[in-house]
């Protein structure tokens, strides 16, 4: 089985949350809008709105072993919620602290980074789109 890969749906803002994501981690960014897909393939077969045409409909950001996915939910406005953490293993200390910063920009660190019991530099933010995030960085042994 692949590693499970995060999709995230947003409010219209998701061109501008994947940019900011890309600031943070680097690689590569396709991003399509409802404009450049064929007519059937937008929601109840309809063409693109005015207000519709320039959203996303899907981004894809991979770097390394990273894909992160999203889309701009022309249905309705998605329900960020507290029931999910989106959990990374930065390669080095240092990684996961460069992490932490640019991820919390806008955002808050709701835990500071620290070396747990459980052998790992640790740490948790919510991103300024409100989704949290998990830095759990192995300590060497």
């Amino acid at each position: 089985m692949k590693p499970l890969t995060p999709y995230l749906f947003f409010d219209g803002n998701a061109r501008e949350a994947m940019e900011f994501y890309k600031d943070c981690f680097g690689g590569k960014l396709e991003v399509m809008t409802y404009a450049d897909a064929p007519e059937d393939a937008c929601p109840g077969g309809t063409k693109p709105t005015e207000g519709t045409k320039d959203k996303v409909m899907h981004a894809c950001l991979t770097t390394g072993d990273l894909i992160l996915m999203a889309s701009d939910n022309p249905m309705a406005a998605p329900m960020v919620g507290d029931n999910i953490s989106i959990s990374i293993q930065p390669k080095d200390i240092s990684e996961t602290e460069r992490l932490l910063n640019a991820l919390s920009e806008g955002g808050e660190v709701t835990m500071p980074l620290a070396d747990t019991f459980w052998g790992a530099h640790f740490g948790m933010l919510k991103d300024k789109y409100g989704f949290h995030w998990m830095l759990n960085c192995p300590l060497e042994n």
